[in-house]
């Protein structure tokens, strides 16, 4: 660390919670169907240049995760460029590990790797895999890459996976760790990422509970001989940025629909969570509701719920949002990068910098 990168720290820690800056990540256009790619790219360089802290992009069924991560990486200078979330039953653990270094290589140390189970749906339905014992194989995945990034020769005799060659990646990453974050809503996967991981990836997790999720990852790390705090929460945000009050109700309607979607079609993970946390209700409406289809599902999306799981506001009532969720337990929250071509959603991207003192 440079001095003056030293003094600046020392002075981040004087500030208050309201005074510290605030890392705001955004989740880039879903390239999971066709899109404008040159317009999604643009939209990450403004981003790069305004100060947000990571992109970060995922995975379904449609464009490929890491080809299109390798274009942003080129694309920025100094934005961190995260895989979120690439599934351990879509590539060998080795091939995620070479993938991760060489894109942290390309990018100048800037990959953050984001790894999930997904659900049988898509390991089932779309890779053709049986979906069996997705968190030990998650533990295998995590040994094995990051024993891969320290450049150790490779012995791994676990549950599912045995290698004993003792092969050793053929060139030297920039880093010996990549940091690994999970996609986890489950009380075991919970554990596990702060047992081993260096952050999370929740989606939905309703705001007032972020302290009970901080407590659930501090007791897996505390369990495993890290320091509580070992692993940062990154949750997704449905998030949209308005100038006025007219474009409120319109906005909150929206931003709705990927909560019911995400209820209603990702499996029952999603629904049995947030039924737990108290919106059962919200949840049955929503699953009646897709009897019709997605407008009566998104109708079934309570303002309580809307206001717990996604934040529509001015800039200024967003950051308020995301400073209050700070003190919740949120590290580094990830929004929806504004929708529209770069032209149309710039303004929205630069107000929120400038409301949150990114430039």
């Amino acid at each position: 660390m440079s001095e003056d990168e030293g003094q600046g720290a020392c002075a981040a820690a004087n500030l208050s919670d309201d005074e510290r800056p605030l890392a705001i990540g955004l989740v880039a256009d879903n390239p999971s169907f066709p899109s404008d790619w040159d317009h999604v790219m643009a939209k990450v360089r403004l981003a790069d240049q305004l100060g947000f802290d990571a992109v970060w992009m995922g995975e379904s069924w449609g464009y490929e995760l890491f080809t299109s991560l390798g274009d942003l990486a080129r694309a920025t200078t100094r934005i961190k460029v995260g895989a979120g979330v690439a599934s351990v039953f879509s590539r060998s653990a080795a091939l995620i590990a070479a993938t991760a270094a060489t894109l942290d290589e390309r990018s100048g140390g800037r990959m953050l790797l984001g790894l999930g189970s997904s659900g049988p749906q898509v390991v089932e339905g779309w890779h053709g895999m049986p979906f069996a014992k997705p968190l030990q194989r998650t533990r295998e995945y995590i040994d094995i890459i990051n024993t891969i990034l320290r450049r150790e020769p490779l012995y791994h005799h676990g549950e599912l996976v045995t290698v004993d060659r003792g092969f050793k990646l053929r060139f030297r990453p920039v880093r010996d760790h990549i940091p690994i974050y999970l996609a986890a809503l489950g009380p075991k996967n919970i554990a596990l990422a702060g047992e081993l991981a260096d952050g999370i990836l929740p989606i939905y997790w309703p705001a007032r509970d972020y302290p009970q999720l901080r407590a659930a990852l501090d007791a897996g790390s505390v369990a495993a001989g890290r320091p509580g705090g070992a692993a940062r929460i990154a949750p997704y945000i449905t998030s949209a940025v308005i100038g006025d009050g007219a474009e409120r109700a319109p906005a909150r309607r929206l931003s709705a629909g990927p909560v019911a979607f995400y209820v209603g079609k990702m499996g029952t993970f999603y629904a049995d969570m947030l039924a737990e946390h108290g919106f059962a209700e919200e949840v049955a409406a929503i699953q009646r509701g897709w009897e019709q289809g997605p407008a009566a599902a998104a109708a079934g999306v309570s303002d309580r719920m809307l206001d717990e799981t996604a934040i529509v506001g001015t800039p200024a009532e967003v950051v308020a949002r995301l400073r209050e969720w700070r003190r919740l337990g949120v590290d580094e929250p990830l929004l929806t990068m504004p929708p529209g071509t770069p032209d149309e959603a710039a303004p929205a991207l630069e107000a929120l910098a400038r409301a949150a003192g990114l430039r």
